[in-house]
C-alpha cells in the first residue's frame, strides 16, 4: 500500500480521530488507525475502541490500493513533526510502515486491516437533524450530571428525548440532576419517526461534545443523528462519531424532582459562583487527618444569602443582597457540585428553591423572558449534606 497525503488533511483528520483510540484495551488493532486506500482516490480512516469511534474519509493519491493498522499515537505524533507539504505512507508486506516527508523517514510497525475489530453498521432509517450549536449547548448544561460506574447502568450516560420540534437531555447520578429542554428546528429523516429516546454512554458523550466544537466550524451547521436499537452515529461535516447506546429504561426524573417548595432565594448567579469559589479554597483543602473535603454552608436569612465553610485549613465568610421568600433556612452542600451545577445555569438571576436542610434543593433562571418561552427549560437539582451537630 502507498498513499500520499497532504500535509494539512491528514494532520487535521487525527484529532477527531482520536476520540476513539482505546488507551485501555489490550487488543492492539483497538490502539491502532484503520486505513483503507481505495484505487480512486478515496482513503477511509477509523478508530473504534469497541464502545465509540470515528470515520474520517480523505482524497489522497492512492498510489497503491490496500489497509492497515497504524498505531494512532504514533501515526499522529509522526505526521504532525514532519516538514514538507506532503507525506507518503508506504506498507510493504513484512508490515513495515514507512512515512516520508521531504528529506525524512521514519518506519513503524503496521498491522493486517483484517486484524481491526468490527464495527457496527453506520447505516440507519431513523433518524434527524438538529443544530450544532444548540446541541453542544446543551450537552454542556449536562455533563458535569453524568453518573460516572453508578451501579444503575443508564444513570452513567446522558438520557435524550427527541419529540417533533423538542428537545429534553437529563442527567443524573447520586447527588445531583441536569434537565434542559429546548425547541429546535429538528427535522427527522424523510420516513422516521417524529419521537426518538436513547441514552449515549458518558466517555462517548464527552467526545462527542469535544467534536462538536471542533468539527462544525460553522454555527448554522446542522448534525445528523442516526439512531438504531443499539447504536448512534452522527455526521458532522466529514467526521462521522459512532457508539454504543446503553440498554435499558431512564428513571422516571419527574417523580424526583420535588416541586412543593416553599422557600426561595433569588441571587445573581456570578456574585454567588465568586463566593463559592473563595469558600472552595477552605472546602477543597485536604488536611491531614481529616476523612475528606468539608462542605459549604448556606444562610437564608433575611435579605441576606450567608455562605461560609470551616475546615483544619481554616474558615470563609461572606454574603449576598438577596430576595428571600418563606422561612429562614441553613442547608449545606458539596462547594463543587453546586459550583458545577451554577456554571451549567446560563442566566444572570436564579432561583434556588428550598423547603428543608434534608431536601434537595432547585436551581432554576429567575429571568421572566426564560419562563416565557414556551419549551425551553433549565433545571438543575442537588442534594445537601447533612450537617454535624
Amino acid at each position: 500500500m502507498k498513499i500520499v497525503f497532504e500535509k494539512e488533511s491528514i494532520c487535521a483528520a487525527v484529532i477527531p480521530l482520536a476520540s476513539g483510540v482505546s488507551t485501555k484495551n489490550t487488543l492492539p488493532a483497538a490502539e491502532g488507525i484503520l486505513i483503507e486506500a481505495e484505487s480512486d482516490g478515496t482513503c477511509v480512516l477509523t478508530t473504534f475502541d469497541l464502545e465509540k469511534g470515528v470515520r474520517i474519509t480523505l482524497q489522497a493519491e492512492v498510489i497503491e490500493s490496500g489497509d492497515t493498522i497504524i498505531n494512532a499515537s504514533k501515526f499522529s505524533q509522526t505526521v504532525r513533526a514532519m516538514d514538507g507539504d506532503q507525506i507518503t505512507l508506504t506498507v510493504d508486506s513484512r508490515g513495515c510502515a514507512t512515512i516520508v516527508s521531504g528529506k525524512s523517514s521514519h518506519t513503524m510497525s503496521a498491522l493486517n486491516g483484517k486484524d481491526f475489530p468490527e464495527i457496527p453498521r453506520l447505516i440507519s432509517q431513523q433518524g434527524f437533524n438538529v443544530p450544532a450549536k444548540i446541541l453542544r449547548d446543551m450537552i454542556g448544561k449536562c455533563l458535569f450530571a453524568m453518573g460516572v460506574n453508578d451501579q444503575r447502568a443508564v444513570l452513567n450516560g446522558l438520557y435524550f428525548h427527541i419529540k417533533d420540534e423538542h428537545m429534553k437531555l437529563v442527567s443524573c447520578d447520586s447527588f445531583k440532576m441536569a434537565l434542559c429542554g429546548m425547541m429546535a428546528d429538528i427535522d427527522s429523516i424523510e420516513g422516521a419517526s417524529n419521537e426518538f429516546k436513547f441514552i449515549i454512554p458518558n466517555r462517548s458523550v464527552t467526545e462527542i461534545y469535544k467534536l462538536l466544537g471542533s468539527a462544525v466550524k460553522d454555527e448554522d451547521a446542522n448534525v445528523c443523528i442516526y439512531v438504531n436499537r443499539k447504536n448512534i452515529i452522527f455526521v458532522m461535516g466529514d467526521v462521522i462519531f459512532f457508539s454504543k447506546l446503553i440498554e435499558g429504561e431512564y428513571i422516571n426524573y419527574d417523580r424526583i424532582i420535588l416541586k412543593n417548595h416553599h422557600i426561595a432565594v433569588y441571587a445573581d448567579r456570578e456574585q454567588l459562583l465568586s463566593s463559592l469559589e473563595r469558600a472552595a479554597l477552605i472546602t477543597e483543602e485536604k488536611v491531614a487527618g481529616s476523612s475528606g473535603r468539608s462542605h459549604v454552608k448556606l444562610e437564608a436569612s433575611g435579605t441576606l444569602l450567608k455562605i461560609s465553610a470551616n475546615s483544619g485549613a481554616g474558615s470563609a465568610y461572606d454574603e449576598l443582597s438577596v430576595f428571600h421568600e418563606g422561612d429562614d433556612i441553613i442547608i449545606a452542600f458539596n462547594n463543587r457540585y453546586l459550583m458545577d451545577c451554577l456554571r451549567a445555569c446560563t442566566a444572570d438571576r436564579i432561583r434556588l428553591s428550598l423547603s428543608s436542610p434534608l431536601a434537595s434543593m432547585n436551581i432554576e433562571p429567575a429571568d421572566p423572558e426564560n419562563e416565557a418561552n414556551e419549551g425551553n427549560s433549565e433545571l438543575f437539582m442537588l442534594l445537601p449534606v447533612r450537617m454535624k451537630e
